[in-house]
């Protein structure tokens, strides 16, 4: 697991949850299993974790234990797996919205700047968008506003224009090709500009940010009374939704409340794991004593 993934803020999602012992969890992005393994800890012979990832590498962490039901399928499907399991009700929901350290070490996976390797960045292998597609076939104008509202490049706009006038001339299939040609575009430290084109790419060709305002909206009404939701996220994009969502929820329905602070992590943490520097994690809590 430690290899795979080490989970962030582990203790406070654990707190957080508020683990009833006989319990149905949703561990919705599996992972190295880290969460699931603790969630399990708390839970009796009846309790029950169904476990998700839409990353067939992510089967091999999955714990072997009766009381877990594993989902190969993106989290914003959950609510449908909850039906087909005939769960009604889920007394919590856990996300943490990182890439795993397994995928940015596994250099043909595409996600790191540090190696050379296809432009692919898929999450699942069955989808069909790549990176390398994102980048030989989107407009200038689809270009500038990926680089923009997902990564907030600072010159995005001049970017998108190198790539589509690049482009015309030499091939753009590997990350070093890449790098190459946007070259002219880098600026100040290349590594964190670097950093937020691929995470732009990224959510691109895995419609990320929309996965996370399906996954809040389809569940949080399968959450139990006292139920929780928790989410992890790892920049300011993803965390500005996670808030707006639960913000929205708390505003219509006066049976929900939110943490009106995120919580982060110890200073011991970070020092043992530097990913986790920028982690943010917000809770959904429905409450059993208000009514609507």
């Amino acid at each position: 697991m430690s290899q795979y993934h080490v989970p962030v803020l582990l203790n406070e999602c654990i707190t957080h949850l508020q683990i009833k012992p006989n319990g149905i969890y949703v561990d919705a992005t599996l992972g190295g299993g880290g969460h699931s393994k603790e969630i399990l800890k708390h839970l009796d012979h009846q309790g029950k974790l169904i476990v998700i990832d839409q990353d067939e590498s992510a089967r091999q962490n999955v714990p072997q234990d009766d009381r877990i039901i594993f989902v190969r399928e993106n989290f914003k499907y959950a609510h449908r797996f909850i039906r087909l399991y005939k769960v009604k009700h889920v007394d919590g929901v856990l996300a943490d919205l990182g890439v795993s350290s397994h995928q940015f070490n596994t250099p043909e996976r595409g996600f790191s700047i540090r190696y050379n390797a296809a432009l692919d960045m898929r999450m699942d292998k069955r989808t069909t968008l790549t990176a390398h597609k994102v980048l030989s076939t989107y407009s200038e104008t689809q270009l500038h506003k990926i680089f923009e509202q997902y990564g907030e490049v600072s010159n995005a706009k001049t970017l998108a224009n190198t790539i589509v006038t690049q482009r015309k001339q030499y091939s753009i299939t590997t990350i070093e090709e890449f790098k190459l040609i946007i070259q002219s575009c880098i600026r100040a430290n290349p590594n964190k500009y670097l950093a937020k084109v691929f995470q732009a790419l990224r959510i691109e060709v895995n419609n990320e940010l929309q996965a996370i305002i399906e996954l809040i909206r389809n569940m949080y009404n399968y959450l139990n009374e006292d139920g929780r939701m928790c989410i992890i996220t790892f920049h300011s994009i993803e965390d500005r939704i996670v808030k707006n969502e639960f913000k929205n929820i708390v505003k219509t329905n006066n049976q929900f409340e939110m943490n009106k602070k995120p919580i982060e992590p110890t200073e011991e943490e970070i020092k043992k794991n530097s990913r986790a520097r920028s982690a943010k994690l917000r809770v959904l809590k429905k409450n059993k004593d208000l009514q609507n």
